[in-house]
């Protein structure tokens, strides 16, 4: 990867139950994660997602050098209308956003 993703070890989504969705972006060190944590932002990244900016959470952990998201799942886990059973397909869309970030920076 290129650009600030030199800084960034791994962009992960899961399921955090049937409900939600969390989305972890885990930094090389607390150098990286304090530069990430600033170029990232929580308005692009729910607009990426499409979700209500009041209801994406967004949790920086320093210590773990880790940005995470919560969000509630856009369809009940193994409903009809769910095309992401596992939530994994929404680490790509924070992907976007971050070389968006770097682009433009």
């Amino acid at each position: 990867m290129s650009g600030g993703f030199g800084l960034i070890r791994e962009i992960r989504s899961k399921n955090a139950g049937p409900f939600w969705v969390t989305i972890d972006v885990f930094c090389r060190d607390r150098t990286a994660y304090d530069i990430v944590r600033d170029r990232l932002e929580t308005a692009e990244v729910a607009r990426a997602l499409q979700a209500d900016p009041q209801r994406l959470k967004r949790f920086d952990i320093a210590d773990l050098h880790v940005i995470k998201f919560s969000l509630p799942r856009p369809q009940v886990q193994g409903a009809r209308l769910d095309r992401d059973m596992h939530g994994a397909s929404f680490a790509v869309l924070v992907q976007e956003v971050l070389e968006a970030a770097w682009e433009t920076g």
